[in-house]
């Protein structure tokens, strides 16, 4: 009697550490892909005026034909 309430603590306590541990992984998961996609987010804001700076404004070919 005393090994099979001793299993069954055992199974609960095993399973608890399980939920922690994949609760603490996720979180560790979501962080990475929160601070990753704000660097991305800065990485193309950077590109975008870095090429709006070097590249001379084009005018429509529109704009061209009307004197």
């Amino acid at each position: 009697m005393s090994q099979v309430t001793s299993l069954r603590k055992r199974h609960r306590f095993n399973s608890r550490m399980i939920r922690i541990v994949l609760l603490i992984s996720f979180l560790f998961f979501f962080g990475r892909f929160v601070y990753s996609a704000i660097g991305a987010w800065h990485h193309h804001q950077n590109k975008k005026e870095s090429q709006q700076l070097t590249q001379p404004q084009q005018t429509s070919p529109a704009q061209t034909n009307v004197r």
